[in-house]
């Protein structure tokens, strides 16, 4: 089988007018389909729909004796906090529990950098004219969206299979005092599914830096979300908080995590962890910041899952939802695209996404005629800072909310639409 690269003109315009009679097709049959978000099914959040009836309303008391109904308790109830570092892997003395968005305490922790400046500084950031933060793509645009709004300028850093490219985080890292810090998330990557290894674990924590108060965001989302038993009884990650104690640079890492795909998306809780004083300084301002958090969802999540079995169990359940699509994604691809020479994609053993690379130049076309077939992609370039993919190539799938028909069809929409792009842009060459 040639390659779309090997064909001929003649071939090439054979070649289009098939997939224009396959496009039109399926354009005839007016689709809705939408896959730009990376949520749970309705099935997923029904595996927890028992959570709420595990709380007694005559006893809405902590294990510590506080009145969850009341103020108070402003870094999360203590079974929170242990869960979460068993989650991590981590000592619960150095976890903060909040509400249900991880992505809300990164915004306040790079908030509260801009304002008072970290440990190590000499001024607050947001006194630091021409800031800049580094970001691994592809990545997660709202991690993107969240710096650009603060005002870093966001520089982009090819990730490879193991983590981002080390040797150009290392060079820029220390020659600009102007960057300070990189987003991180380093199992099951958004969208690629990659996972960082514990080789460049250490590089970051270890690496020398011109801002002495370089940070990273190290958001452990997917740190149970894995789509196979053997992987999921696997220690998949090293102790990040602990490495930079062990390389001298205690203060480097703040990480995230939260329920939001674990129990209720939206009425999940979440946390910060990070070394003793980067923890205490953060008190010190979450103090004032509120009276506390919303501790009756926090115990309903201390019932429902009390520790890491509980959760694995879960994590269990919801593996077999999301397995079949994830499935179902890599075979229409491998029967659409190889052999073809169009595309490459990943195969992730985790994490809520897909990610496909088609031909150079080609992944916004592919996406705007996905749209006029009917079927939502994510836009292309959403994965890079700016939405600007240099190569126009990457375009991210998320199956887990559609049901598994409705994938099947959206996939192979794209797929029809990859190389209808792909066919017309050898054409015009």
């Amino acid at each position: 089988m040639k390659t779309y690269q090997e064909l001929s003109k003649a071939e090439l315009k054979s070649t289009l007018q098939i997939l224009e009679m396959r496009y039109n097709e399926l354009k005839s049959r007016n689709l809705a389909l939408d896959m730009t978000r990376g949520k749970p099914s309705p099935d997923q959040l029904s595996i927890a729909n028992d959570m709420p009836s595990m709380l007694d309303t005559n006893a809405l008391f902590a294990e510590d004796g506080s009145d969850c109904r009341n103020y108070g308790v402003p870094y999360g109830l203590k079974e929170c906090r242990n869960l979460f570092g068993e989650i991590l892997g981590i000592d619960p003395e150095l976890v903060t529990v909040g509400n249900n968005s991880s992505l809300q305490l990164m915004y306040d922790t790079l908030s509260r950098s801009l304002i008072y400046g970290e440990i190590e500084s000499e001024k607050p950031w947001g006194q630091i004219p021409n800031r800049k933060w580094l970001c691994p793509v592809p990545g997660y645009d709202r991690h993107f969206l969240v710096t650009e709004t603060l005002g870093f300028e966001l520089i982009p850093v090819p990730l490879h299979e193991d983590g981002p490219d080390m040797d150009m985080v290392e060079k820029l890292v220390a020659e600009d005092a102007t960057i300070l810090g990189m987003w991180g998330m380093p199992l099951y990557s958004n969208p690629d599914g990659y996972v960082y290894s514990e080789e460049v674990c250490k590089r970051l924590v270890s690496m020398k830096t011109a801002a002495p108060d370089f940070r990273i965001m190290w958001d452990n989302a997917y740190v149970v979300h894995h789509l196979y038993d053997d992987v999921a009884n696997q220690g998949t990650l090293p102790d990040i908080l602990k490495l930079a104690r062990e390389a001298g640079n205690p203060n480097r890492v703040y990480e995230f995590a939260s329920t939001s795909k674990i129990t209720f998306a939206g009425s999940g809780i979440a946390c910060m962890a990070a070394n003793e004083e980067n923890v205490a300084r953060a008190r010190k301002v979450l103090n004032v910041q509120s009276i506390g958090p919303n501790k009756v969802i926090q115990l309903m999540h201390a019932k429902y899952v009390p520790n890491l079995d509980a959760v694995k169990s879960i994590m269990s359940k919801q593996a077999d939802i999301l397995r079949p699509k994830f499935e179902k994604v890599l075979r229409v691809l491998k029967d659409e695209f190889e052999g073809s020479g169009v595309a490459r994609w990943n195969n992730p053993k985790g994490g809520y996404f897909v990610s496909i690379y088609v031909m150079d130049g080609t992944a916004k076309e592919t996406v705007k005629l996905a749209k006029e077939c009917g079927v939502a992609f994510t836009p292309a370039g959403a994965t890079y800072p700016y939405g600007k993919d240099p190569s126009d190539s990457n375009i991210r799938i998320a199956p887990s909310f559609p049901k598994i028909d409705d994938i099947e069809v959206a996939v192979t929409v794209l797929s029809v639409c990859a190389k209808l792009a792909a066919v017309r842009k050898l054409l015009e060459e």
